[in-house]
């Protein structure tokens, strides 16, 4: 089922400003709109109030007085999200983290971090690297998204194909239920088999469990050295080839994506950079870099994936020669998104396949896009088989008011599903895909979910009617 909006009354509003101070109760217009969007194509929703708590008990507070009155919740990490996930689409309160900001401790001898959800990405990454030590998952937005929505979205990014998604560095999570009760899902352990994995079970469920308060995060020591180079291909699909082909040669790098030709042309142009050479016969580029402790092996490694790419129609390569050329290449890879959406590709779907059958996936993505007359650019992690697909038809912000967009998605998606990959990859499924569920899942799936729904949230007020009705 889905809950019906439910109006505020005043005493609600008195309540939630007694728990947490007026100041941080938003009811204005200002606040409502900065709050009543993220990313996630040209969709708009605004909530009745914006809450900003400090605590987890002030979180519980406003829970338990949220469940009693069927007041529909949602929680909002960065806003940076693609799927809808923050999207306040029936009203009711929204609850940001963004004062939920400290990360609280550094434990050097245990490789661990707990923080609390409102940090920002690249604020711990950067903590934790003074300190010698390295916390992989970098989303593209790592410099403004949030841990915690991180960790409701499992996201992953370049350093996945390596080291792993969020998934991988959860070790627990204190939480606050849908009812009220504050909660940890684990223990700060690296080995855990004692009862039901809660824990995992937090992690990507894009807020419709539970609200996360506090995460312990497994650490790794810092690699010392990487490198980096670009390689441009005459053809999209032969750079799809040359992906699987690095791995298969025995070679793991720590990065490896894919940017084709249109997208890299207007990233660079958005981002005023020359960086990469953009001659009429390139139809996509790789940027491929590997890291580690020894730099003869790493140099080793570059010289003999270059010379793989050789059999590929890979035209002349570009190492990187010091940080400032590696910071600019990888600041036109994560602006990528942004620069596209502005141009007019404002729907963007978040497909991952096995990596072997990227050239399908990029075959049959320009069909559907002719097919059902709108232009797609392709971009992504190649390295894990994860490629964004950036939709445009013009008059058409949003992929939920035009047919058409609906049909080519589902033909996409099928095709997806067809190819062994599935409908989301880092993004998750949130307002957007909900509707394209029944292409991976069957009813049985799909009711075991909602059970589980059920069970943390008996009332259904936490970020109801996302992932499923």
């Amino acid at each position: 089922m889905i809950v019906e909006p439910a109006n505020l009354t005043v005493d609600h509003v008195h309540s939630f400003k007694e728990i947490i101070g007026k100041e941080f109760v938003l009811v204005d217009e200002d606040s409502l709109h900065q709050y009543g969007h993220d990313e996630t194509e040209h969709l708009v929703f605004l909530p009745e109030v914006v809450l900003r708590p400090r605590t987890a008990e002030d979180v519980s507070a406003i829970m338990k007085i949220c469940n009693q009155y069927k007041i529909p919740v949602t929680p909002r990490g960065g806003g940076t999200g693609l799927s809808g996930g923050a999207l306040p689409h029936l009203g009711g309160v929204l609850i940001s983290t963004d004062r939920m900001n400290s990360i609280i401790s550094i434990d050097e001898r245990n490789l661990q971090v707990i923080t609390e959800p409102g940090v920002i990405t690249e604020v711990l990454q950067n903590a934790v690297k003074e300190k010698g030590l390295f916390y992989p998952p970098d989303p593209s937005s790592r410099g403004s998204c949030f841990i915690g929505g991180n960790i409701s979205a499992n996201s992953g990014g370049p350093k996945a194909v390596k080291y792993g998604v969020v998934r991988d560095y959860v070790l627990n999570l204190q939480i606050v239920l849908p009812t009220g009760e504050i909660i940890w899902t684990g223990a700060n352990v690296l080995k855990n088999s004692t009862g039901y994995n809660l824990t995992q079970l937090i992690v990507g469920s894009e807020g419709t469990l539970a609200i996360v308060t506090k995460i312990v995060l497994k650490l790794i020591p810092l690699p010392r050295y990487e490198l980096l180079m670009l390689v441009p291909f005459r053809s999209l699909e032969k750079a799809g080839e040359a992906v699987s082909a690095i791995f298969r040669a025995g070679f793991t790098p720590s990065a490896l994506e894919l940017v084709e030709i249109e997208a890299l042309k207007i990233a660079s142009a958005f981002v005023e950079s020359s960086v990469v050479p953009l001659t009429g016969d390139t139809e996509a580029h790789l940027i491929i870099e590997v890291d580690g402790n020894h730099m003869d092996t790493l140099m080793t490694e570059m010289e003999a994936i270059s010379e793989l790419l050789a059999g590929f129609d890979a035209g002349e390569i570009y190492f990187a020669d010091d940080a400032q050329q590696k910071a600019e290449l990888w600041k036109l890879r994560r602006r990528v998104a942004e620069a596209v959406k502005i141009d007019g590709y404002t729907i963007e779907e978040d497909t991952v396949v096995p990596r072997a059958e990227l050239p399908a996936l990029i075959r049959g993505v320009k069909k559907i896009g002719l097919q059902y007359d709108f232009d797609v650019v392709c971009y992504g992690h190649a390295g894990d088989g994860n490629l964004h697909i950036r939709i445009k038809r013009p008059g058409k912000g949003n992929s939920m008011e035009d047919p058409q967009i609906v049909n080519g998605i589902r033909a996409l998606f099928k095709l997806v599903y067809k190819l062994g990959g599935t409908i989301s990859g880092e993004h998750g499924v949130g307002l957007v895909q909900k509707s394209y569920m029944d292409i991976v899942f069957d009813k049985t799936q799909l009711q075991l979910m909602r059970g589980i729904k059920k069970t943390f949230d008996p009332n259904n007020i936490l970020n109801a009617g996302k992932i499923f009705d």
